[in-house]
């Protein structure tokens, strides 16, 4: 496994706070573990109020000198990050795989993808800028410039460790702030491993700061004084939480929450081309990912023919360690989270719904003390089972019958989630239908996963979404900014 330069002999994650790595002091801790082979690679011990505190106030002191820096020049260590982060993709994706489960191609793209952020918010002297309006009264010109506000925070998951805690932490800096993120305590070595990195990229100390921990940490930054806003993604639940607790003490708040994501296949659709974007989306990264499409709803014409064509699909995908090459579902993150999955799934047999192919009894040689699941789908789902209202994350595919696309914009239209949803269709005008009347954040026709790229903010409505400026793209530079009004008057004297 890689070696990360800041783990002390003890193998206990460390906070990097003014430019150094410090061991949380907090009472609670727990132990980062390989999901396919149950091996113990580190500790992480829970930063305590006092090391938030330490923390804000450093960022609080850096900002002020930070934030009137030119632009040109906080751009610049953005820049060999980007160099550093592209050099070390490799050793990256092993370090992803190892503490998480998700697969080598998986690791890369999801690597990659953060890259992207960072390579947007070199942009920065552009995207900042406000506007300027000549004559906007008698002798006045008037115009808006942006400002940075202080020090933010992002809390993220275990599910994207290396690219969500990219969402927000180049844009955040590039404005102008300063940063803190606490990543998840299930896999938090890559964040430790990319810190390793932002320590190289010549940023000032104190700019950018990780702080671990668990849920005394988050409430510690959500009711700090020093923190002006703060950045979420997690389950619905936990969204609505954090929305609230951070409003209530007058922050800035983005809180991504979860999803129940659908494909409709219409009967003018290539449904093999359908069928393989299906499970790609259903069971990538076990299905572990708020983009996972895991209802279907397809036109009864042709129903059956569809079922037939992803069972065929589903049924070769290769389960196993994520560093193996042939793998295309890796393991689940904890022995916790693949008993809640399989609990969804007799949750779905219990209700009726035809289980066409169960992944319940797969088997890894190798790696017995894994924590795997097969891709499991059920056929003839109805709206009001379980399974098809509340998020699965794991490789779990539902398939329903409908009249038509009317039919199936109706289901995805009932559902409380609304973050992203696919078509398939070879109609121009079921596609308009679908772009106009469906309230969901993030769609696709004819792909299979709707994921915006960085220069788009990341979606998400209804019970997918706190908040009104999403991640990613230009929705960071209004999150991250104030705009202040310059009025200018010189009369003739």
């Amino acid at each position: 496994m890689v070696r990360l330069e800041s783990l002390p002999e003890t193998g206990t994650v460390q906070n990097y706070v003014g430019g150094e790595w410090h061991t949380p002091t907090g009472s609670d801790g727990q132990d980062v573990i390989d999901p396919a082979t149950s091996e113990r690679l580190a500790s992480v011990a829970f930063s305590s109020a006092d090391d938030v505190d330490g923390a804000v106030r450093t960022a609080t002191d850096a900002f002020e000198e930070w934030s009137e820096r030119p632009v040109e020049e906080r751009i610049q260590p953005l820049f060999e990050l980007k160099r550093l982060l592209e050099g070390h993709e490799d050793e990256l994706a092993e370090l992803l795989v190892r503490e998480h489960g998700k697969t080598r191609s998986e690791a890369k793209g999801e690597i990659r993808r953060g890259i992207e952020n960072v390579e947007v918010a070199c942009g920065i002297p552009s995207m900042m800028q406000g506007g300027t309006l000549l004559n906007a009264a008698p002798d006045i010109d008037e115009s808006a410039v942006r400002k940075p506000l202080g020090v933010f925070a992002a809390v993220t998951p275990f599910n994207f460790p290396a690219m969500i805690p990219l969402w927000f932490l180049p844009y955040a800096v590039a404005t102008g702030n300063s940063f803190i993120l606490k990543p998840s305590e299930q896999d938090p070595l890559v964040a430790q491993r990319i810190f390793e990195l932002i320590d190289r990229a010549g940023f000032p100390d104190g700019v950018l700061q990780l702080v671990n921990g668990g849920v005394d940490t988050v409430n510690a930054l959500l009711e700090h004084d020093g923190i002006e806003g703060i950045s979420f993604v997690g389950s619905t639940p936990v969204a609505r939480e954090i929305y609230a607790t951070a409003a209530a003490n007058g922050k800035r708040v983005q809180a991504q929450g979860g999803a129940k994501n659908h494909i409709v296949v219409t009967e003018t659709a290539d449904l093999d081309f359908a069928a393989e974007k299906t499970v790609g989306s259903a069971f990538a990264c076990a299905g572990e990912r708020c983009l996972a499409n895991d209802v279907v709803v397809v036109e009864e014409s042709v129903y059956d023919e569809f079922v037939e064509t992803v069972v065929s699909v589903a049924d070769s995908q290769v389960v196993g360690s994520g560093l193996d090459g042939e793998t295309d579902i890796g393991a689940l993150i904890t022995p916790e989270h693949e008993q809640r999955v399989r609990n969804y799934i007799e949750t779905g047999i219990e209700e009726g719904a035809d289980l066409l192919l169960d992944g319940r009894d797969v088997s890894v040689d190798g790696y017995e003390g894994g924590n795997f699941l097969g891709p499991t789908l059920f056929g003839d789902v109805t709206t009001d089972m379980v399974i098809t209202q509340e998020e699965v994350f794991g490789p779990v595919l539902g398939l329903m019958s409908v009249e038509d696309v009317d039919e199936a914009i109706g289901v995805l239209d009932r559902s409380d989630f609304g973050n992203a949803a696919s078509l398939f269709t070879g109609s121009g005008s079921d596609a308009r239908k679908f772009r106009h009347r469906t309230d969901i954040g993030n769609l696709g026709v004819n792909a299979g996963t709707a994921a915006p790229m960085a220069f788009f903010h990341f979606g998400g409505r209804k019970d997918s979404f706190f908040g009104d400026l999403h991640a990613q793209g230009e929705d960071m530079i209004h999150f991250y900014t104030d705009k202040t009004v310059y009025i200018e008057r010189w009369p003739d004297t």
